[in-house]
């Protein structure tokens, strides 16, 4: 790299960044990663029980980016994902949906798993050990933009350290409410659900058996992923627990054994005994859509640009499928001696990735006012719907190889290849 010029400028080392700037770095862009915290501080925590859900096109992405090998053995496989109706009792309705990971496979191809679940803190490591051993990648942090420029022909960042930093492009990977879109004039439709996720891990009894379920209960929908067993050989769960604000906040205030009883009504026995283990994480539920993804000599890419309810799970899997995007149309135009932070490179990354995102964006939308409710015709109209669906193969297939990823136009990281 010629002194402080880049190909590329990635604000924000979180699970986005990090992985923007390990996929541009890898495919031979000068890249440098810009974070306020530590990157040491974010691969020391240990076990807090958030996790992360990775579609089997984004771990294709991983493996060409040879990070997969590092979090094979802590991925456990989703194989199967139930979809049900529930009441204020959390009992499932006897009529559900059911997707089994086998309906996506070919006479071909033996069928893979429809995702994994991986703790953020392996996810974390495995990147950051990844983008300190990429030549093409420098880390800055702790360090923070205080000013930025752009114009036709460039960007400049002015760093908290002193430090200037020149680049063709600069991408923003702060996440839902970072300061680079509000600068750029950038607005944003968005919305608050009324809703806060409560999230945690919940041991039980029995093992899950790589069987996901997603239960709509009347405050949102009650998700439990399937984990790696514990060191010690226990059985594990992520909670994604989808409720009212109000009620959220006086269940998150509960001592520990009324909390449990509370997790339990809504979990079930059908594992057995369980009980939540480690820490209770919670964050409020809203939608943020940017109006645009681009400006001059600047990107949005992942939460930045589109952040969306958890109830699909494919919140994270956007923003891969951003990054692989991203990464493929400047590395067709720096191979073709174009200028990779050009307005027309940018409109093709914008109009590649708008259609999926909005799509993905209206659909966990709909799908939240449709099941977040306790209207008995609504209830009936849906366990009805989710019923029909899964007495048709053909309806069911689709649907399993939509969570995967396998539908749309695939970027090559997203297909497993190098662009």
């Amino acid at each position: 790299m010629q002194g402080d010029r880049f190909d590329l400028a990635v604000v924000g080392a979180g699970l986005n960044g990090s992985l923007l700037a390990l996929a541009a770095g890898e495919t031979g862009l000068d890249t440098v990663l810009i974070d306020r915290v530590p990157l040491k501080s974010l691969t020391e925590a240990g076990f807090d029980g958030r996790t992360t859900a990775i579609a089997y096109t984004s771990q294709r992405l991983f493996a060409a980016l040879g990070v997969w090998p590092e979090l094979a053995d802590q991925a456990e496989p989703i194989l199967d994902i139930r979809i049900s109706d529930a009441g204020h009792d959390g009992r499932p309705s006897p009529m559900f949906l059911h997707f089994d990971h086998r309906e996506a496979g070919t006479e071909d191809d033996t069928a893979a798993p429809m995702g994994w679940i991986v703790e953020n803190r392996f996810l974390r490591a495995a990147l950051l050990r990844r983008l300190a051993a990429c030549p093409h990648v420098e880390l800055l942090a702790p360090d923070e933009v205080v000013e930025t420029r752009r114009d036709p022909n460039r960007a400049e960042l002015v760093l908290k350290s002193g430090r200037r930093i020149a680049t063709r492009l600069v991408a923003s990977a702060e996440g839902r409410f970072g300061t680079m879109r509000e600068d750029a004039g950038i607005g944003a439709r968005a919305w608050s659900y009324d809703q806060v996720a409560i999230v945690l891990v919940a041991r039980h009894e029995r093992p899950h058996r790589g069987v996901a379920q997603e239960k709509f209960l009347p405050g949102g929908p009650f998700a439990i992923l399937p984990m790696r067993d514990s060191e010690n050989g226990e059985h594990r769960s992520s909670i994604v627990w989808s409720e009212r604000a109000d009620l959220a906040k006086r269940l998150l205030e509960l001592d520990a054994p009324r909390f449990q009883a509370e997790l339990a009504r809504r979990f079930g026995d059908y594992l057995g005994h369980v009980e939540p283990v480690g820490p209770r994480w919670w964050h409020p539920l809203g939608l943020v859509h940017a109006e645009r993804y681009i400006d001059t000599r600047l990107v949005l890419v992942g939460d930045a640009a589109h952040g969306i309810h958890p109830i699909a799970g494919q919140g994270y899997n956007l923003g891969v499928r951003d990054i692989a995007a991203l990464v493929e149309v400047l590395v067709d135009s720096k191979r073709l001696g174009l200028d990779v932070g050009g307005g027309d490179t940018l409109e093709r990354y914008a109009q590649w990735r708008r259609a999926d995102n909005f799509a993905m964006v209206a659909a966990t939308d709909l799908l939240n006012r449709l099941f977040s409710n306790d209207v008995k015709p609504i209830r009936l109209a849906r366990d009805i719907g989710l019923a029909a669906v899964h007495r048709v193969p053909p309806l069911r297939r689709f649907f399993v190889r939509h969570a995967m990823g396998l539908v749309g136009d695939l970027p090559k990281l997203i297909r497993g290849e190098r662009p």
